[in-house]
């Protein structure tokens, strides 16, 4: 497999893409700010898009949905979409065909109730919802809530070994694992949903005390 992170600008996103080295049929997430850079980069390595995802819709994610269509003729697909050639709808547990990998989409609501990250293979793209040491922003109340859950009811449970590739490069290092997450990101080691709250309420403080950027 194939995977090409890109820094494209805004508040530090990441857009990405993945291929199937097999046959050279790609999808991309998040194609922000700067889609030519993702697809120049295809074209020069023989792949082909066949996808394109948002993992959910506000602007510096789905900027570049427009200028991607004009480039590669493929609709960007968010939550609650059909996939026009497959007729697959983007919901919780959706399987898309990639060569001879295979896309699952993992709704995982809380940063947005629109909010989804994407397994291929061992690579799981998180969007806003899971960052490096860190995760997405929410209020206090039934979007922490739902986060929360999102968290530790799907992508916890996920092998040690995935791979975690961010929406920003806001976390202490651009990409993780499942299992480093697991040992070392504060809300995720957090006993309940009342102590999880209550660091994202005091983040500021505990980010000073302990020295994060």
């Amino acid at each position: 497999m194939i995977i090409r992170q890109f820094l494209t600008g805004g508040d530090r996103n990441f857009a990405y893409l993945a291929a199937d080295e097999g046959t050279g049929k790609a999808m991309v997430v998040d194609p922000s700010y700067s889609p030519s850079m993702v697809h120049d980069f295809a074209g020069s390595n023989g792949l082909t898009i066949e996808y394109v995802f948002n993992t959910h819709r506000h602007s510096d994610h789905s900027n570049g949905n427009a200028e991607m269509r004009r480039l590669t003729g493929r609709t960007a697909l968010a939550y609650g979409d059909i996939e026009t050639v497959t007729n697959i709808p983007v919901e919780d547990g959706a399987k898309f065909p990639l060569g001879s990998l295979e896309i699952v989409v993992l709704h995982t609501p809380g940063h947005t109730s629109d909010s989804i990250c994407l397994l291929v293979g061992d690579a799981l793209f998180t969007g806003d919802t899971l960052f490096v040491g860190k995760v997405g922003g929410t209020d206090y109340g039934e979007g922490a809530r739902r986060e929360y859950e999102s968290l530790h009811g799907k992508l916890m449970t996920l092998p040690d070994a995935t791979r975690v590739f961010p929406g920003h490069d806001v976390g202490v290092e651009p990409e993780s694992t499942i299992g480093n997450e697991k040992k070392s990101n504060p809300f995720i080691l957090q006993e309940n949903l009342e102590a999880f709250v209550h660091l994202k309420r005091t983040w500021l403080e505990y980010k000073h005390k302990h020295g994060i950027a």
